[in-house]
């Protein structure tokens, strides 16, 4: 597991930020294919499917634990506490294309909770999750401090604000996914997902 967390760290890049590409339809079907035979053998209490959803998602949601503040050890913690929970509750998931919303909502409640017991832990900066960015990453942005200021500007957000825009532009959620883990209307989402861009161009100068 150690050593997974080390190249899940490795990967981790959040250059994307600045352009904000999403990956639109292209094998959106085929995934979608997989999500509905993957949440139909969970729903059976298939295990090796489990397992195959952590094999598939740990990466996601280790990184997505990171983004929000939490430092090394207590995010591997609290994704192994995802997954222990998405088992549990996995009579709530209703379709494949569900997959991807009701395990961040999990992942989105455990952090929350999380954050609720320990009131005077501090997040720490993205800066500080060892991010490492690509020379593809630095090409498309142009400006590697740049991409440095982002980090930290998105590190500052409020915690809702930053929830936001990890999961939409970090994470590659859609907003209609986004807005279900979250918990709030496509409309709401989107207003809060303005805002924080708002401050983000104003402190970056995107």
């Amino acid at each position: 597991m150690a050593k997974k967390v080390e190249l899940t760290e490795q990967k981790a890049n959040s250059a994307h930020l600045i352009f904000g590409q999403q990956n639109g339809n292209r094998k959106g079907r085929d995934l979608e294919k997989q999500r509905d035979l993957l949440a139909a053998r969970l729903k059976e209490g298939d295990r090796a499917a489990a397992a195959e959803l952590v094999d598939t998602y740990y990466e996601h949601i280790y990184l997505f634990m990171r983004r929000l503040g939490h430092d090394c050890q207590v995010s591997e913690d609290l994704t192994q506490e995802s997954f222990l929970q998405a088992w549990q509750h996995v009579g709530q998931l209703r379709e494949g294309k569900a997959l991807n919303g009701w395990l961040y909502r999990i992942a989105g409640n455990v952090s929350k909770h999380y954050w609720r017991r320990h009131k005077t832990r501090k997040t720490i900066s993205i800066e500080d999750a060892h991010v490492a960015g690509s020379s593809e990453a630095g090409d498309r942005a142009g400006d590697i401090e740049q991409l440095g200021q982002l980090k930290n500007a998105v590190a500052r957000l409020p915690q809702k604000l930053r929830q936001v825009v990890v999961l939409h532009y970090m994470q590659n959620l859609t907003i209609a996914e986004a807005a279900e883990v979250v918990g709030v209307r496509e409309g709401t989402f989107k207003s809060r997902l303005n805002r924080a861009l708002r401050i983000l161009r104003k402190q970056v100068g995107l």
